[in-house]
């Protein structure tokens, strides 16, 4: 006995009629009385009364119409249960490169996160390559990064362009130039890149931004991450570029100014993978869009 045999008896049942029963399942007459026949050989029952009409059960039909409904029942909802709790188990990992853990990722993740109750979503800080490699290697579903590295198995989706500010010392002069100031007029200066390792990474995006407009900084120090690298900066071991949402670790004593060169942006990418358009990779988009909106921060929506 399976579950449409169910259907079919509680089908019939309910129409009074095999007629109306197999219209009502989209299939033809003369196979569902022979179901419903197999299904009195299988119990030892004669479950309709032969001639009656409208069509009516047994005595022990109608007790079976009765367990039926109750066995459909728990089917339907073990199937909604199981289907819940699979997504609950549904895990999204989610990788970022460490700044901008300090913008506006979390909120993202946070707002995500609300919209999207029945998945699980993990955080994993992963510098550019990991990224990449953990992507192709489907150990990660998405990342936010700031590095462009093509690959042809991996599609990366440009969110924004934030602008880049210098990290400096309140003592020092350049702290006084509230208005901005470009790279030419720091390109001179004692600079606390980052990371060290490995590249490509923001600091050889530093190291070429400062090429575009023809120039060449001698005195670099390339540090671990942003942290020790905003520390020294307050410590007045030099200056420091950053996004501007980096302007959210105060130390004290440090300054931010703004740079005021055309190209003197940081790009934020959504990468993923080319043949994932999931609906939850739809969701985590809009969600990034939703954070914008509100901040209003100006973009060009993609279409995905």
């Amino acid at each position: 006995m399976e579950l449409r045999h169910l259907r079919y008896f509680v089908a019939v049942v309910e129409e009074q009629s095999f007629t109306k029963a197999a219209e009502k399942l989209f299939i033809a007459q003369p196979p569902l009385s022979r179901q419903i026949q197999n299904l009195e050989t299988e119990l030892g029952a004669q479950l309709f009364e032969r001639g009656s009409r409208p069509l009516q059960p047994t005595v022990i039909g109608r007790f079976f119409y009765q367990q039926a409904l109750k066995l459909l029942a728990n089917a339907e909802q073990l199937k909604s249960i199981t289907i819940r709790e699979g997504r609950i188990e549904r895990t999204l990992t989610i990788a970022f490169g460490g700044s901008l853990l300090f913008g506006l990722l979390p909120r993202v993740v946070y707002l995500f996160r609300q919209q999207q109750p029945h998945l699980k979503i993990k955080m994993v800080k992963m510098n550019a390559m990991q990224q990449i490699d953990a992507l192709k290697e489907g150990r990660i579903d998405a990342c936010f990064g700031r590095v462009r590295i093509s690959d042809p198995d991996i599609k990366r989706i440009l969110l924004r362009e934030e602008p880049l500010m210098v990290a400096v010392h309140s003592s020092h002069a350049i702290a006084q130039r509230k208005e901005g100031l470009s790279l030419a007029d720091i390109v001179d200066e004692t600079l606390i890149l980052y990371p060290n390792l490995p590249k490509p990474s923001f600091s050889t995006q530093m190291k070429g931004l400062f090429s575009e407009y023809g120039l060449n900084p001698q005195n670099l120090t390339v540090v671990e991450d942003i942290q020790l690298a905003l520390g020294m900066v307050a410590a007045g071991e030099g200056l420091c570029i950053v996004p501007e949402s980096a302007t959210t670790m105060q130390f004290k004593h440090l300054e931010y100014v703004p740079i005021i060169d055309d190209a003197a942006v940081s790009p934020v990418f959504l990468i993923l993978r080319n043949n994932d358009e999931s609906d939850y990779i739809r969701a985590l988009i809009d969600s990034v869009y939703q954070v914008y909106d509100l901040e209003a921060i100006k973009y060009d929506r993609i279409i995905f």
